[in-house]
């Protein structure tokens, strides 16, 4: 593969415009494609095998004017009681809109000041894009705020609307190129990893688009792979520069400082995000399509950005030449015989190498110690900010009627089967966790009827799921609690049994691509062990962030917020692939000084000065990159930005600076074994970072 490399760097490095315009057409084609074919994206939340689908499904069936998605329409008066005739006309306008099936008389508060109209739609959620749900309900309620009174709305349809606001990506960008600024001292040599992380990242979100014509993808899916897609882009581009730098000043012509460049950190570049990819087909055992769509948008983003790393940083390398260095570094001086900081530092762990190893694990076992403690829900009106439509109906039917008005329980009753839904609707009453129950609604036939139950607790507190499983419980056959509160109980606890086979299955592929890697199963499985200890670190401070409400009030947050379901088993198989990405830039330059010396500690002392800026630069541009989206308004993003930038944070520092040196330390030559056996059935020689390994390849000649 270095081989590969080097001619496809050189080659790049000679012929740069042709690699320019071939990616300049590849990125067109992809526009044009998302324009004329692209589709919208939407969260299908109709997951087979949940115990809130069948009822979902009788409803669809029988009672279709109450099967689909719901919406809330929360109307308050300032001065008083709501007019009634207000509401009547605001119900009739409301039942005329495209796809309402039913919607319920006004429910007033005991004050008489605040009414809310619950509309039930005949179609699921997914049939609406855009504003397509929310626009016309906005339309009908003109009036009523025209008459002086506060119109707010919830329910699904708006709810499905808060897609991300898309202000984190110019944040994280922008603090990215001050950094790298920073780091090169040269504009030229900081603009060009951008370049080619936003041509990645450009190619992978028109291939969302297209993609999501095909199949349906997660409203927050483009922003999560755009998330990783810069952070990993900027890093590979990055390493790739900073090699063809270390060549420049190593008397190389640029063509072959970009062959250099391509055939050792290129290698690297193409492990670790072969890593990456590998993690993303985890997703998949999460058994929900939406999770799916997040591990095929971010697949194609980082494959995207993956493969213009080592085609297009060497044209543009090539173009560049010497200017990549900057003034100063064009200046021809000695270089400083002073040993670097990092150098310093491993020789000292290595030195002492037990006390840092303990020291650092008990770190990490701290800060993982309230994952114990972890409750999940998924994306709640409540968690919005305050100047959000959705928030403000949740607070005020919160105020006027109780928590658990804002998750009513939808009992679907399958009256065919010789169940009275008075008996249904007197025992949902009996029980101490229903606060209310509504009179049942029977469909035209009589073969099917609705009963509505609101708990006395919200929706993401604990009691309100051991409502629910006392409901179920007691309830006879042909009766099935659904609705949107049921169905995310449900949800949460597919997640949370689903999670460990994810992980399984993640650290047994990651494992196994390191072996092959580095011929070293010792260092595979240590670097497994030590990625576990941090992603479990992430999830104890994602606990005391936002569960425990350390940090609610920083990030915007009205206060303590549940994580998210969505986000443990996402945000473990992104950071398990970038975890291996600086575990890979690390070794590999470890193990080409090994292979050269012989010396396992003092490997570890070079492979880390050597290493040490260009990991550090990288993981500071990953966490400005992650800390931009958790300004993101959306509550899902808010969470992965925080993590992933915590989780980089934590690598970069307890694990990659204390831990791995400390460990190679005490195993020595072991780190290295290999059996023989394991030997003869591993492809090739693994991944090499020495310059004398692809320095003799044939270069593509100019033409």
């Amino acid at each position: 593969m270095s081989t590969l490399l080097y001619r496809v760097g050189s080659a790049g490095a000679a012929h740069p415009w042709r690699i320019l315009s071939l990616w300049a057409a590849i990125l067109a084609t992809a526009v044009t494609l998302a324009v004329v074919a692209g589709g919208d994206t939407r969260d299908d939340y109709d997951i087979a095998g949940l115990e809130s689908t069948p009822g979902t499904h009788l409803l669809v069936d029988r009672f279709p004017e109450m099967s689909g998605t719901d919406a809330r329409v929360v109307v308050h008066s300032p001065d008083g009681a709501v007019p009634a005739a207000e509401l009547s006309s605001l119900s009739g306008r409301l039942a005329d809109l495209p796809g309402v099936g039913f919607v319920a008389p006004p429910r007033l508060s005991d004050d008489g000041d605040t009414a809310i109209l619950d509309v039930r739609y005949s179609v699921p959620v997914t049939d609406f894009t855009g504003s397509e749900g929310t626009a016309p309900l906005e339309a009908a309620a003109a009036d009523t705020r025209a008459a002086g009174l506060q119109v707010e709305f919830g329910g699904e349809v708006h709810e499905n609307d808060s897609a991300p606001s898309g202000s984190a990506e110019a944040i994280g960008i922008g603090v990215a190129l001050l950094i790298l600024v920073f780091a090169f001292g040269s504009v030229v040599a900081a603009g060009l990893p951008l370049l080619v992380a936003l041509t990645g990242v450009g190619v992978g979100g028109a291939l969302i688009t297209v993609l999501a014509a095909l199949t349906d993808v997660s409203t927050i899916a483009p922003t999560v792979a755009t998330m990783v897609g810069i952070g990993v882009g900027i890093d590979y581009a990055l390493l790739l520069v900073t090699r063809f730098a270390d060549g420049l000043r190593d008397a190389m012509a640029p063509r072959e400082a970009a062959g250099y460049a391509n055939g050792t950190a290129g290698v690297s570049v193409v492990f670790a995000g072969s890593t990456v990819l590998v993690s993303l087909f985890g997703l998949r055992l999460a058994g929900l399509p939406v999770y799916s769509s997040f591990g095929y948008a971010t697949f194609l983003t980082v494959g995207a950005v993956m493969l213009a790393a080592v085609t297009l940083v060497p044209a543009l390398c090539g173009l560049a030449g010497h200017r990549v260095l900057g003034r100063r570094g064009r200046t021809s001086r000695p270089r400083s015989a002073r040993e670097p900081l990092t150098a310093r530092w491993a020789r000292r762990v290595g030195r002492r190498p037990w006390p840092w190893a303990v020291g650092a694990l008990g770190i990490l076992l701290l800060l993982a110690a309230p994952v114990l403690q972890m409750r999940t829900w998924p994306q709640d009106a409540g968690s919005a900010p305050t100047s959000n439509t959705i928030r403000v109906a949740h607070d005020l039917v919160a105020d006027e009627f109780g928590p658990g008005a804002n998750g009513p329980l939808l009992v679907a009753v399958d009256t065919s089967a010789g169940v009275d839904p008075a008996t249904v609707a007197a025992t949902l009453a009996a029980d101490p966790g229903v606060a209310r129950v509504a009179p049942p609604l029977v469909n035209a036939d009589g073969t099917a009827a609705v009963v509505t139950a609101e708990p006395t607790t919200a929706p993401p507190d604990r009691a309100t799921t051991d409502t629910l499983h006392r409901l179920r419980g007691a309830l006879p056959d042909g009766v099935h609690v659904t609705g949107v509160t049921a169905t995310f109980v449900d949800i949460s606890a597919r997640l949370a049994q689903r999670l460990w086979l994810v992980v399984a299955v993640v650290v047994a592929l990651s494992v196994a691509l390191l072996t092959v890697v580095f011929r070293a199963p010792v260092v595979a499985v240590k670097a497994a062990a030590m990625n576990l200890l941090s992603v479990a670190a992430t999830y104890g401070v994602m606990v005391a962030v936002f569960q425990w409400g350390w940090g609610a009030g920083v990030l915007g947050l009205p206060g303590p917020t549940p994580v998210s379901s969505w986000v443990p088993i996402l945000m473990f198989t992104i950071l398990f692939g970038l975890s291996m990405d600086y575990e890979v830039f690390l070794l590999s330059r470890v193990r080409e000084i090994w292979l050269r010396t012989g010396d396992p500690h003092g490997s570890v002392v070079q492979g880390l000065a050597a290493t040490g800026r260009v990991i550090t630069s990288a993981a500071a541009i990953m966490i400005a990159v992650f800390t931009g989206f958790a300004l993101d308004a959306n509550v899902t993003v808010k969470m992965l930005g925080v993590g992933l930038a915590v989780a980089v944070l934590i690598d970069v520092t307890v694990v990659r600076m204390v831990l791995v040196p400390a460990t190679m330390a005490l195993l020595g030559h072991r780190n290295w074994w290999l059996p023989t056996w394991l030997a003869k059935l591993l492809p090739g020689d693994g991944v090499t970072a020495d310059r004398s390994s692809v320095a003799g390849s044939p270069v593509v000649p100019a033409r």
